[in-house]
């Protein structure tokens, strides 16, 4: 099974792939925080039945442990899909192709935050190909230009957006660490679900986005299921399942399926393709991404589960 262990992962990144591409961006109609809230609590309704002879052991977690998976929920449930979700709703401005590419900047931040709270220290090395990977991830957003506030378009904003949720994710990948210390991947996959679920409600209350949710179509709720039965749920129980089986750095490579599918389907669905000059920083991204994942792997470890 160890062996297959990478497939896992490849398959829960395409699947990644679909949904920012094919699936979210269909309901920009609604407020992200109503979004992210129907996706968490549709989910957690979904386990909630194969968890709950593993209540009691919920009793065993200390309160650190709890802490993690809220930090998991904040970080990653809320501040990284809010952020990605809002990014990828600029569907009519932006090729998502980028906001998705974008997202492979993740290890960078997983490190720094590792260093920074688990107190480990990358090698210098690691300085270098970080900063190589931030330009690339700019020349391959905007080319050649420089960006502009001022013209109307969304890809700027988009970009922000995308890199927000790189903090995000990033910082939850450093929670997921020690949340995951004490529950297996499937628990850990769980909990993650509720709490973020749990923080999202009282958000939408907070916002007054709980009234919108008459705004929801039938097609709505199509996406929404389509998302928790296909690339919601299963995504992560796979991701995990993957994880836990293979290094990081070796999953750093195959998580390459998930910008990979999401450039296919844009230019198969919309026609978009980059420019020269952008796929010249697609490469430059993914190989200091690269890199920066054969660097210790005793440091990238610390990034090995995303939320």
């Amino acid at each position: 099974m160890n062996r297959l262990a990478p497939l896992f992962v490849i398959i829960a990144a395409s699947l990644w792939g679909f949904d920012g591409i094919v699936l979210r961006p269909s309901l920009y109609n609604l407020p992200v925080f109503l979004v992210v809230f129907l996706e968490s609590i549709i989910v957690t309704a979904i386990l909630t039945p194969f968890f709950i002879k593993r209540f009691p052991l919920l009793k065993t977690l200390e309160f650190k442990d709890w802490m993690a998976f809220l930090g998991v929920a904040i970080f990653g449930g809320v501040i990284g899909t809010v952020s990605i979700t809002k990014a990828l709703f600029f569907v009519n401005f932006v090729n998502l192709s980028i906001v998705v590419l974008i997202q492979k900047l993740q290890p960078v931040f997983a490190i720094i935050l590792a260093s920074l709270l688990l107190k480990e220290r990358p090698a210098p090395a690691f300085y270098f190909w970080s900063a190589l990977a931030i330009a690339g991830a700019y020349f391959m957003t905007f080319g050649a230009s420089l960006p502009n506030f001022d013209t109307g378009d969304k890809t700027t904003y988009a970009a922000l957006y995308a890199m927000l949720a790189v903090i995000g994710f990033g910082s939850s990948t450093v929670f997921s660490k020690r949340a995951l210390k004490n529950v297996d991947f499937e628990t850990g996959t769980y909990l993650r679900f509720l709490m973020t679920t749990t923080v999202m409600l009282v958000l939408i209350f907070a916002t007054g986005n709980a009234s919108n949710i008459t705004d929801v179509t039938q097609a709505n709720w199509g996406i929404f299921l389509l998302i928790a039965l296909f690339t919601g749920g299963p995504g992560i129980f796979l991701y995990y399942f993957g994880l836990k089986r293979i290094t990081a750095s070796i999953a750093t490579i195959c998580e390459l399926a998930f910008p990979l599918t999401a450039v296919i389907l844009e230019y198969i669905l919309r026609g978009n393709i980059l420019s020269i000059i952008q796929w010249s920083g697609v490469f430059i991204l993914f190989l200091a991404i690269l890199k920066v994942s054969s660097i210790k792997p005793s440091v990238v470890d610390s990034s090995e589960l995303q939320s």
